[in-house]
């Protein structure tokens, strides 16, 4: 099937991923009385209070950031924070303030010119969701035993003790996650219905959570089409954490929230200050050189037919990560020189919330934290300078379409040209602790006497092709340039 089938606006989208309970309150949302401080240290199973209004309130700050396209966090009801639970898939969560808050959202994002992609949870469901809770009410007698995998009555589905066996299949086996049985036709209608649906009801795509789970080969390409036919620029992005060529050949998915960007980029840019204790995904970090990066690069870059490269979610953390400024121990350069790079690379970069201030945090649920709209905790530098990179490959059509060619990869430096019709840039990075001065070999990509002249940092200084070299390029440590021609 033709990569045309990958939505065009996505290459020019910055998204924004928001977890919706820990990003912005609105008064106009009642509130239970039971809710954890806004500025306390978040918790597995606490409420914060976040709201679908309060990120309306705040479109003023994501539009001054660049920000084209939101992806958020499940949004329907459910008993759990993070909403992977879902009870109703037809009703946004009332502590959310419910459907009424997502249209004005969804109006309110179209009407700036901001796409809003929801999570799509699909695998499974939760212990309160209807046709479960019936055969937790009803036992064998209960119409929707095919609904689920139900292996034995009673369902012990709240009995945690250790020597008792779960006797229904559940997500990873937590007890909290009944899986769906999509071989069974009512449901895989169900949810086919539920994606057909929200498009029509304006959103602009799907994330979609765990698709691996679902050992379907029907059940994806049917709900592509089905999703396609409502809306053909509706962008579906599955959550699979490796290469993924066999998901995206036009069948499925038009991207993956693209970990292999991420571990790249954690591992050069992170350097000897990454944490490698940790393990996103089940996959070890490591530290890489600018010649190991540069190939993890290249086999990524390989992976994928080009308008799909241009597609991919590339993110630096998520919900599901530690904070990048924790991984990097803190050190906001190195975190600077790793946003550097995710907007001048191909692909779609997605910002987590808050990462832009220098939020920090550990695993789930440390990386879960309220975003803090007191601006005295910000790093008001950093994101200053994510705005101005995200402004920046705005204005520069090759950051955001053009092809990719590496140049140069050695002691920290690294080299790469982006060219769109009538436009060439050339982007060096140095990622050594020291100032460094190097010469970019540009040899059967610039010719010789070619001008460029510099945008960032932005100056009125030039540079010229010399014997098939940008020569005495200068650059600070853990800093980024770029020479543009014409």
């Amino acid at each position: 099937m033709p990569t045309s089938f990958v939505p065009d606006w996505v290459q020019d989208a910055v998204f924004y991923q928001i977890f919706p309970d820990r990003f912005a309150q609105s008064a106009r949302v009642p509130k239970p009385s039971n809710l954890e401080p806004w500025d306390s240290p978040p918790t597995t199973f606490g409420f914060k209070g976040g709201d679908l209004l309060g990120i309306v309130e705040q479109l003023d700050y994501l539009a001054d950031l660049g920000i084209t396209a939101l992806y958020l966090n499940p949004i329907f009801q459910s008993a759990a924070n993070h909403r992977y639970h879902t009870h109703d898939y037809y009703q946004v969560d009332p502590l959310l303030g419910g459907n009424a808050a997502f249209r004005e959202l969804r109006d309110a994002c179209h009407s700036r010119g901001i796409r809003v992609i929801l999570d799509g949870v699909f695998n499974h469901a939760s212990r309160g969701f209807f046709q479960f809770h019936d055969i937790l009410e009803n036992g064998p007698y209960s119409p929707y035993l095919d609904w689920f995998h139900i292996l034995g009555f009673p369902l012990y589905a709240y009995d945690e003790s250790p020597h008792r066996r779960l006797n229904y299949v559940a997500w990873w086996g937590l007890p909290a996650l009944p899986k769906f049985n999509t071989n069974t036709p009512a449901v895989r209608e169900y949810l086919l219905g539920v994606a057909e649906h929200w498009v029509r009801q304006g959103i602009d795509g799907w994330r979609l959570d765990v698709p691996t789970e679902i050992e379907d080969e029907v059940f994806w390409p049917e709900f592509r089409r089905r999703v396609k036919a409502v809306n053909p620029a509706a962008y579906l992005v599955g959550e699979i954490w490796g290469p993924a060529p066999d998901w995206l050949r036009g069948d499925r998915f038009d991207a993956v929230m693209n970990y292999v960007f991420s571990r790249a980029c954690l591992g050069f840019f992170g350097g000897e200050s990454l944490l490698t204790r940790f393990r996103p995904g089940g996959f070890k970090l490591e530290p890489l050189g600018a010649c190991a990066f540069g190939k993890r690069i290249a086999e990524m870059l390989a992976l994928y037919d080009w308008p799909v490269t241009l597609a991919q979610l590339n993110l630096l953390g998520s919900h599901d990560t530690p904070r990048v400024l924790t991984l990097f121990q803190g050190d906001t350069t190195r975190l600077k020189l790793a946003f550097f790079y995710q907007m001048t690379a191909p692909g779609a970069p997605c910002i987590y919330y808050g990462d832009e201030v220098g939020l920090t945090g550990g695993p789930d649920p440390a990386c879960r934290a309220a975003m803090p709209w007191d601006e005295s905790q910000w790093d008001v530098g950093l994101r200053d300078s994510v705005r101005r990179l995200i402004a920046l490959r705005q204005r520069h059509p090759a950051l955001r379409r053009g092809d990719y060619t590496r140049l140069y990869a050695h002691r920290g430096i690294y080299a790469f040209g982006r060219r769109y019709l009538d436009e060439t840039l050339v982007v060096v990075l140095n990622n050594s602790d020291q100032t460094r001065q190097v010469a970019v070999p540009v040899r059967g990509y610039l010719p010789n006497d070619t001008v460029l002249r510099a945008v960032w940092p932005a100056s009125d200084a030039t540079t010229r092709v010399i014997r098939g070299h940008l020569p005495d390029l200068r650059l600070a440590a853990h800093a980024g340039a770029i020479w543009a021609s014409p």
